[in-house]
């Protein structure tokens, strides 16, 4: 795999080719932009330390949750419950310096409770706008699937576009919005599925798995109903974040690791071109929102480990979190029990890395 990623992301040896020159003057790119992540994410490890003071564990949710913050991408987190979902959303919360509004989702929730309404001032006759808890920088939409549709809908816009319309005005959204949604995959009494144009404005869906044996005895250890828990210290603020996310939108990817985006993708859609038997499987391919996202995340990766340059390996490891909701499968891959996650791994095992 090292020979494989190498050859797709570095140049050739020095020479005096047209070619070769092209590929020198890549590589000096590199190493420009491979100290440009050097500077910029020097507070990742430091906000990693902070959260590691609650979370035990939970490496993937954990590294979900920074990808989320370096691309402005929202994030569904899917866990039975007592899995440190809400936990983790709001230690990552408390590590930065922004405001922070958690939303408890109800069946009896009404669109105003979220977005805000206005209100009738009899002093001055007029209506005057009350804004509601989503103009936040970080928002925790806890239980999101107890919402009915109306409610779920309301934000659509404002994940979006990162506005929102209240009467005839409409807002602005601060430029760190973020929204960090929970769900429990099991429960069914007062809860509505998620609209399908919803699902797919989330950029990542997450499925957070029970902890290992180690780190369960470790939360044992760590854990005291008496004790007030661990503090976590801000660490990073919205310029730092934004400075990094332009740093982020810089990383260098080839032109073979977005043709191996895009082959991910159609194998989704005409999994026949790629001797794939999926066609009875698969109902829906993903979206183009899932080519864009892969790119996204895919950088944001390679960010998280200090490089300035894309591998197939990270394309391959945001592929899952990124395609899962997006794949629609068939009823008659439900008969026989086979999932979207369990198409997308034969996907990423035969389609042929660069």
């Amino acid at each position: 795999m090292t020979t494989q990623t190498n050859s797709a992301i570095m140049p050739p040896p020095p020479g005096s080719s047209p070619d070769q020159q092209q590929g020198e003057d890549t590589f000096i790119s590199i190493q420009a932009i491979n100290e440009q992540v050097r500077h910029s994410s020097a507070w990742l490890g430091i906000l990693r330390q902070e959260m590691a003071k609650v979370i035990i564990g939970q490496e993937h949710l954990v590294e979900r949750l920074l990808v989320g913050l370096l691309t402005g991408g929202h994030i569904l987190l899917e866990g039975l419950p007592g899995l440190a979902k809400t936990l983790a959303v709001k230690t990552l919360a408390m590590g930065v310096h922004s405001d922070f509004q958690r939303i408890q989702f109800t069946p009896d929730m009404l669109p105003a409770d979220i977005l805000g309404t206005q209100i009738y001032n009899p002093k001055d006759t007029a209506f005057e706008i009350k804004k509601g808890p989503i103009f936040s920088s970080l928002i925790l939409a806890d239980e999101i699937n107890r919402a009915p549709a109306k409610v779920q809908s309301a934000l659509l816009e404002a994940m979006q576009e990162k506005q929102v319309t209240i009467g005839d005005s409409t807002f602005k959204l601060p430029e760190l919005f973020l929204v960090l949604a929970t769900q429990n995959p099991i429960e069914q009494e007062g809860t509505y599925p998620l609209p399908e144009a919803q699902v797919d404005r989330f950029m990542l869906k997450v499925v957070v798995d029970y902890p290992s044996r180690n780190e369960e005895r470790r939360i044992l250890d760590a854990v005291n109903h008496t004790d007030a828990g661990a503090q976590v210290s801000p660490i990073v603020g919205p310029v730092d974040i934004l400075a990094s996310r332009k740093v982020v939108d810089s990383i260098y990817m080839d032109e073979k690791i977005k043709d191996y985006i895009i082959s991910l993708v159609f194998a989704t859609r005409d999994p026949k071109s790629f001797h794939l038997d999926l066609h009875d499987y698969i109902e829906t391919g993903v979206s183009p929102r899932a080519t864009i996202n892969l790119k996204a995340v895919s950088r944001a990766l390679a960010f998280l480990a200090g490089r300035g340059y894309v591998t197939p390996d990270d394309v391959k490891s945001a592929a899952m979190d990124v395609m899962r909701h997006r794949l629609r499968i068939s009823y008659e891959a439900e008969a026989e029990g086979i999932s979207s996650e369990d198409i997308i791994r034969k996907i990423l095992d035969s389609v042929p890395v660069p």
